[in-house]
Order: structure tokens, then C-alpha cells, then sequence
């Protein structure tokens, strides 16, 4: 009796050890604010869970990360993922964040529509292959402009260009979402997000760019572990989408010192929480694929001329 006790309780302590998850997370970037809030309210041991961060300083970073297996999970775009298929490695994507970038003036700029750009300086965040970039270009050549050969560009990194623009030195900035609210709330004008020009590229909806990237072996053989990494991460997009209290508490990992700021963070982090079917995530992909691949080339999406197959996982039962 004594031993059949003790195999019970052994038995029970096995089946209720959390499982181990590795994720990469950028120590700026909104995952870590996610993570923040996973930990503080026990989402993670409600199921069943324990994350591992390990904090890197860049996007790349975590891309190497991945590559050699000292991470399971990192936030990438589906851009990358189809190239890294196409060229041998078998990683798969889970949408995480349809926000994007806008591009930004000063309030009294008299440039009042994209086309007003033709001749301006015009900064851009990343380099010659950002996306929300690359986006752009495509958009404005739909109306026969050739941004990059009819306005002065200049490329650097965003807050970099943010404090280009506060300081007068730039006609428009093409910023990611988060320095583009920061400016919002200094008083600049949204001349337009890049989410509004997809509709006119092909996309039916306000597609997710950014998800969780994970290998495909490791999704394979561990389905019930990420279906349950996911559901948490849904959780805390969640209580960050109707809590104002819980962006007091990361408040301090934003960077941001004020509430006007911090609401405008908000605001936009919530309208680019994924709410859409995988098959039209997917779906939409593949057209905009195609339109960067037409503007970025072989250098931007590698030798695939089409999104990859596989590139977007699906094992997600509802999804």
C-alpha cells in the first residue's frame, strides 16, 4: 500500500511539472511586454507552462537563436520563414501582430496625401527592404510614382529617425508602429498607416505580418504544447485589450514616461491583435507576396517566386 502510494503521488507530481517552453524575446519589443503580463497575472502556470525568456537585443538575434536551437520560439515575419523554406529550413509561422508602420509628418506639413511625398526627404526605418517600405512603393507605382527616384530617401534606424523628425530635419518618416504612436502623441499627423493600403494591393483584410516562428519538427512533435503556448499568449493579448491598469504595471518596458503616450501605444497595439482566420491570413499572404517579391526581388524572398507551402502553421483547432 505504502509503495502503491508512493507511485501515485510520484506519478501525479510527473503529470503536473510544467512543460518547458524557450522564447527569444527582444528586450524593447511587445512580446516582452506579453511575457510580462503571462508571469504577473500566472498565465503561465494556469497552464501548465514554464517560459523561458532569453533576452536579445535585436530581431536577428532571434533568428539565430532559432537556427541553433537555443530557442523554440521567436517573433519573425512570414516573409522570412517562406524564404528560409524555400532554401531548406522548415520553420512555419502562427500570426501574432497585424500592426505596421506609418508614415508620419509634422502637423502643419502641407504634405496632405502620399503623393505629396514627390520631392521630399523622406526617412525610412529598417533599410531599402522593410516591408511597410516595399508596400509603399508598391502602392504609389499603382498611380505611376516612383518614390524611390522622386523623393530624397533616407534610411536609418527608428529612433534614430524619430529624433530626426522631432528636430525638423525631415520632410515625412516611414517609422514602425510604436515610434510612429510616439510621435502621434508629440503632436505629428498620421499621413497614412500602411495597413490602409493593403485593401488596393490585393489583401481582403488587415493582415498579420509578424507571428510566433517555431520549427516545424518541434510543432510536430509537441502540437498540445504549443496549442497551449499560443492559447496564453491569446490571454494576454487579451487583458491588455480591455485592462487599462495592466499597461500601468509595463508601462515601464515601453520606455514611455507619460499617459498620453502610453494611451496612444495602446490604442494601436489593440487595433493590430490578430482576430482573423488562419485560411485568410494565408490567403492574403499570398497575394502580398507576390507584390513584394515584384518590388524586393530575389534578394527579399530568395528563389521562391511564390509564398512557400507549410509557411503558415494550422494544427490550431477553431483556427
Amino acid at each position: 500500500m505504502l509503495v502503491a502510494a508512493w507511485l501515485t503521488i510520484a506519478w501525479a507530481g510527473a503529470c503536473c511539472a510544467a512543460q518547458t517552453v524557450r522564447v527569444a524575446v527582444q528586450k524593447t519589443g511587445t512580446l516582452a511586454w506579453e511575457m510580462s503580463v503571462i508571469r504577473s497575472h500566472g498565465l503561465d502556470k494556469e497552464a501548465g507552462l514554464s517560459i523561458q525568456t532569453l533576452e536579445l537585443a535585436s530581431p536577428e538575434a532571434g533568428k539565430i537563436a532559432l537556427r541553433a536551437r537555443n530557442a523554440d520560439i521567436i517573433v519573425s515575419d512570414w516573409l522570412w520563414v517562406s524564404r528560409e523554406r524555400s532554401l531548406g529550413a522548415k520553420l512555419t509561422f502562427y500570426p501574432y501582430s497585424s500592426a505596421l508602420g506609418a508614415v508620419m509628418v509634422a502637423g502643419s506639413s502641407p504634405i496632405r496625401s502620399l503623393a505629396d511625398l514627390k520631392g521630399r526627404t523622406l526617412a525610412v526605418a529598417g533599410g531599402p527592404l522593410d516591408k511597410s517600405w516595399l508596400l509603399l512603393q508598391a502602392r504609389l507605382k499603382q498611380h505611376d510614382i516612383d518614390l524611390k527616384s522622386e523623393a530624397t530617401i533616407v534610411y536609418g534606424a527608428p529612433p534614430l529617425l524619430a529624433a530626426k523628425m522631432r528636430g525638423g530635419e525631415m520632410d515625412a518618416v516611414l517609422n514602425y508602429w510604436n515610434f510612429s504612436a510616439g510621435l502621434e502623441s508629440d503632436g505629428f499627423r498620421r499621413l497614412a498607416g500602411i495597413e490602409t493600403l493593403l485593401p488596393e494591393l490585393g489583401a481582403k483584410g488587415r493582415i498579420a505580418m509578424l507571428g510566433y516562428v517555431f520549427r516545424e519538427s518541434w510543432a510536430n512533435a509537441n502540437p498540445e504544447l504549443v496549442a497551449r503556448f499560443i492559447a496564453v499568449g491569446r490571454k494576454a493579448k487579451e487583458t491588455l485589450a480591455t485592462s487599462d491598469p495592466a499597461w500601468d504595471s509595463i508601462a515601464p518596458l515601453t520606455g514611455v514616461t507619460d499617459a498620453a503616450t502610453l494611451r496612444v501605444y495602446r490604442e494601436r497595439y489593440r487595433e493590430g491583435i490578430p482576430r482573423r482566420p488562419i485560411a485568410d491570413e494565408e490567403a492574403d499572404a499570398r497575394v502580398l507576396y507576390r507584390v513584394l517579391a515584384g518590388i524586393g526581388g530575389r534578394q527579399l524572398v530568395g528563389p521562391a517566386s511564390d509564398l512557400e507551402p507549410g509557411t503558415f502553421y494550422h494544427p490550431i483547432p477553431g483556427d
